[in-house]
């Protein structure tokens, strides 16, 4: 099911280059919208805003974005990370046609319960996200998947088995697997095998001083020795 759009307002943006570290520490995050036949804007949103939003959205849920009390739908497109702290510095949005077809990745979910994975099975999902063609108003949020069909190791759930509205189109392979459950590992735990008569090493008491050699060792000595 498509969600609803979501609001999101921003202000067109001044400060482009190293300036855009400014508006970082003010709280704000450096965007810009392009599109087919668009001119890119740069444009500024409250993180805040956008935090809530991307929760939400994602890449693949329309938006609202309002610019300057202009409405132009989008989709998030993209966005970059701090490589250290992980958190969003800047968000491409991709003005869309309602009219016309785009494709955008759509997570997959798993939900249910497998039999398999109950009984021990490990649970492996091949695939987080499927490329999708619609209009960008019945874009899902999200795919989910059902895992109570997987009732025995190595069962598996592929892109054909997954149900979806007739006004998106899979881009992906029908055969391609998104899930399966795999059978435990046995840990076999080998007992040290007895040891035969011949692998027995027998050790033989030491000899008392002046008894002479040890036994079964035959000492010869040289002529020279002898004299």
């Amino acid at each position: 099911m498509a969600m609803e759009s979501i609001e999101l307002e921003a202000q067109k943006r001044e400060l482009v280059g190293k300036s855009q570290n400014s508006l970082r520490r003010k709280g704000f995050l450096p965007s810009v919208i392009y599109g087919h036949n668009f001119e890119p804007i740069p444009i500024q949103i409250k993180y805040s805003d956008f935090e809530k939003v991307f929760k939400k959205a994602g890449e693949s849920t329309l938006i609202n974005l309002k610019i300057n009390d202009k409405e132009e739908p989008a989709i998030i497109k993209d966005v970059q990370k701090d490589p250290v702290s992980d958190k969003v510095i800047h968000a491409d949005f991709y003005k869309v046609n309602l009219k016309e077809k785009i494709r955008a990745k759509i997570p997959l979910v798993l939900i249910g319960e497998s039999e398999a994975v109950k009984a021990g099975g490990v649970l492996i999902k091949t695939l987080s996200e499927l490329e999708v063609e619609a209009l960008p108003q019945d874009l899902p949020h999200e795919l989910q998947i059902d895992i109570s069909s997987l009732k025995n190791f190595g069962s598996h759930i592929s892109v054909k088995d997954i149900s979806f509205s007739d006004k998106i189109k899979i881009e992906a392979n029908p055969e391609d697997i998104v899930a399966l459950v795999q059978e435990p590992k046995k840990e076999v735990i080998e007992e040290a095998a007895a040891p035969s008569v011949e692998d027995v090493e027998v050790i033989k008491k030491a000899p008392i001083e002046g008894e002479g050699g040890v036994e079964g060792k035959v000492i010869e000595k040289t002529s020279e020795e002898q004299k």
